[in-house]
């Protein structure tokens, strides 16, 4: 009986691996434009334990996330490039935003909460997160070496997948990469 019960667990944890890894498969395809700089991990990549600051000034770490896919960005607000890019998170969350993916964004380095606020009220942006990186914890633990740099994490809390500098996320092939990986189909 025993040895039935974990040959069914491993069956079953096989079996989502390889759903997993079709996901990947069939999002890594769908890669155009800026999003042919995405890249998709060989095998999931941990991520970083260290605590950020929400906006409300509580602690928070990114496995409080797990559960739903996340694009995680890391940015600054003397970033040109993250400015750029920013509103088109914002559309992506719009867009996509709900219990099965989310839009995280992560001022890391020396971003003051007031700084940060005006950064995105010029820009127009209201549905992202302020939360903050002060001190580079998550980010040097994550090697982020330059800004932007976007992540995907899965619902297991791992990332998967990341791309450097910055991307039009608003992107048809971006929406379809991503659309792929949470599984919601495109509008009709």
């Amino acid at each position: 009986m025993r040895l039935l019960r974990f040959s069914v667990l491993y069956m079953a944890l096989a079996l989502s691996a390889n759903v997993a890894f079709a996901d990947i498969k069939a999002a890594e395809a769908l890669r155009e434009g800026d999003m042919k700089k995405l890249v998709f991990h060989p095998e999931p990549v941990p991520i970083s334990a260290q605590t950020f600051v929400h906006e409300d000034g509580s602690e928070a770490t990114l496995q409080d996330y797990a559960g739903k896919y996340v694009l995680l960005n890391f940015w600054a607000t003397w970033c040109a490039p993250c400015r750029h890019e920013m509103p088109m998170l914002s559309a992506l969350q719009t867009e996509l935003g709900g219990e099965t993916f989310e839009v995280v964004t992560l001022a890391t380095g020396r971003n003051m909460p007031p700084a940060i606020k005006k950064f995105l009220a010029e820009i127009n942006v209201d549905n992202l997160p302020r939360h903050q990186d002060p001190k580079q914890k998550v980010a040097r633990e994550m090697a982020v070496f330059g800004l932007p740099t976007t992540v995907i994490l899965s619902p297991e809390g791992q990332e998967i997948a990341r791309l450097r500098g910055d991307a039009d996320w608003a992107s048809d092939s971006a929406k379809a990469v991503l659309r792929a990986l949470i599984g919601k189909d495109a509008p009709s």
